[in-house]
């Protein structure tokens, strides 16, 4: 039964609490803290992300304006800025990270029979990483250009489900290839080439060597060079692999399937809190963007569990405007559907469907 349980709270209520308490002690998060605890601050984190708050002040007031709903919510403190401010500063991120990195670990296990385009059964990963600009002033600690501040959002995402699987948050200047190694090449050497059905868009299918000095110093080995015709976009795409096993099709899927992660990232720019920041320092950025991480792989959760259709931004968006209500969260969310049969037209980036 949920009566007397705001939508919030419901929401909640698929976090594993006792894995959040166990990240809690790992770090020693709730040492000598009478109020506002950890889990004070991840529903009050979740919430800014959920309705979109601007900032600290803006929190605090509209935590402030549900009155005695935040009981029902989940929260036990009076909430302050400068206490959620504080806490963001000292608290330590790895807390948030690690239980992310326990709902990742459930989803997973959800979206595991999904399809993603391509007929493979083994798990499929797109690398890739997006630049967050910070300004100078505010976020120094956060090195990339002489008069420009940033950090980078690693990403290594599993395609079946769209669920990123590892993350990793550096500073501006961190390259992808220190995330993992990626060949730098040249001129090659063709040994031979693989008869192809030309009707499926595979032009070629060869086997090369580099033959530059330092490429064939660097990579002896053999590498695969397959070349495709896009019917939709009427080019001619070239892909490297050292994959022998796959079919040039299957490889040539996987490669388009890669720009799912491009959308991840529009994505959660677009509908979540990571483009401004509630603190400064280097803790309370990390802490915000592994919550806000949270609040996505969780919504995602509940739209397996619920069997929902609907896009995870029609969720969001239901999910804004109905977090104090007490109805069933079945209920409220069940015309996600309705919504998506009425404006089917709209341009929107629907990782979930």
């Amino acid at each position: 039964m949920n009566a007397g349980k705001t939508i919030f709270s419901q929401l909640m209520d698929y976090l594993p609490s006792q894995e959040f308490r166990r990240c809690v002690d790992r770090y020693n998060g709730n040492h000598k803290i009478q109020r506002f605890s950890c889990w004070d601050q991840f529903l009050c984190m979740a919430f800014a992300q959920l309705t979109y708050r601007e900032s600290l002040r803006d929190i605090e007031a509209c935590l402030h304006s549900a009155g005695t709903k935040l009981y029902h919510m989940g929260i036990r403190s009076r909430v302050a800025r400068n206490t959620l401010a504080n806490a963001n500063q000292v608290r330590d991120w790895r807390i948030y990270a690690d239980f992310a990195q326990t709902l990742i670990a459930t989803a997973r296990r959800l979206y595991i029979g999904d399809s993603f385009g391509v007929d493979l059964q083994a798990t499929t990963y797109a690398l890739d990483s997006t630049m967050i600009d910070l300004c100078v002033s505010l976020f120094p600690w956060a090195k990339y250009r002489k008069r420009d501040r940033a950090v980078k959002l690693h990403t290594l995402l599993d395609l079946r489900g769209n669920i990123p699987s590892v993350v990793i948050i550096t500073h501006g200047k961190v390259h992808d290839v220190n995330i993992l190694h990626q060949l730098a090449f040249d001129v090659f050497n063709r040994l031979y080439s693989m008869k192809v059905d030309k009707s499926t868009g595979v032009r070629s299918d060869q086997t090369i060597t580099f033959s530059g000095f330092y490429s064939h110093k660097d990579y002896p080995d053999k590498l695969r060079r397959i070349s495709f015709h896009d019917v939709e976009t009427n080019k001619r795409l070239v892909f490297l692999t050292n994959n022998f096993t796959l079919s040039a099709v299957t490889i040539a899927q996987l490669y388009r399937c890669r720009w799912q992660i491009e959308l991840f990232f529009r994505w959660i720019k677009q509908h979540l809190r990571i483009k401004s920041f509630y603190g400064t320092s280097e803790n309370a950025l990390k802490t915000q963007i592994w919550i806000a991480i949270s609040v996505y792989v969780l919504v995602a959760i509940v739209k397996k569990r619920l069997n929902l259709d609907g896009s995870l931004y029609r969720i969001l968006q239901i999910l804004s405007v109905t977090i104090f209500e007490k109805t069933p969260i079945l209920e409220a969310l069940s015309h996600v559907d309705e919504m998506n049969a009425l404006d089917t037209n709209r341009i929107q980036l629907n990782l979930f469907e």
